[in-house]
């Protein structure tokens, strides 16, 4: 488990929206839908029994009925699913980390070379190094929508705008999303 610090306390603490009221900019969600301003900060984890699927090309690297979601205000999910559920023989452990404030380093996954083509950097990435309070997901993969075919009872998720970040936006979800021009200072 890693140490919370002082440096990541002063991460969490910088957050002006938390979840706890939706600012005047979000969408009112319809039912059946959910907005992003309506999750929690620090995110929350909810098991979510949907099919989950991964592919690239023909290939499938996740299949899931045990996904855990991580839901952050401003964020669409991020789903992860359990390594049992994930084709390993695919994936390689990339040099790479990230850091979240809130969950810990994550290692970045790279497909398999070869089985692919070139540029498959960072489709996926785990938490090893964890925060306790997200001890849940440890050891557990998040795919990226941009880099792979995300599907939730098969239906595409689109990539979370922005480019760095790994949430699925799904039919059921309303924003603006975190990512997003102009979104920098929430």
């Amino acid at each position: 488990m890693v140490a919370v610090t002082t440096q990541v306390r002063a991460a969490r603490a910088k957050w002006r929206y938390r979840g706890r009221v939706r600012p005047p900019f979000a969408e009112a969600p319809a039912a059946g839908r959910e907005s992003v301003w309506d999750y929690p900060r620090p995110p929350r984890i909810e098991a979510d029994a949907r099919h989950i699927r991964v592919m690239h090309g023909e290939q499938t690297l996740a299949d899931s009925r045990a996904a855990l979601r991580v839901l952050e205000t401003a964020s669409p999910p991020t789903f992860y699913i359990p390594p049992g559920d994930v084709d390993l023989a695919l994936l390689h452990a990339s040099p790479r980390s990230t850091i979240c404030e809130w969950k810990g380093v994550g290692q970045e996954f790279d497909l398999v070379a070869g089985r692919h083509g070139p540029g498959q950097s960072a489709v996926a990435w785990a938490y090893f190094d964890i925060f306790p309070e997200f001890a849940a997901i440890r050891g557990f993969f998040a795919f990226y929508p941009a880099k792979a075919r995300c599907l939730v009872d098969g239906a595409l998720a689109q990539p979370q705008p922005g480019g760095y970040y790994g949430g699925w936006v799904t039919e059921e979800l309303v924003g603006p999303f975190k990512g997003e021009t102009g979104t920098e200072d929430w």
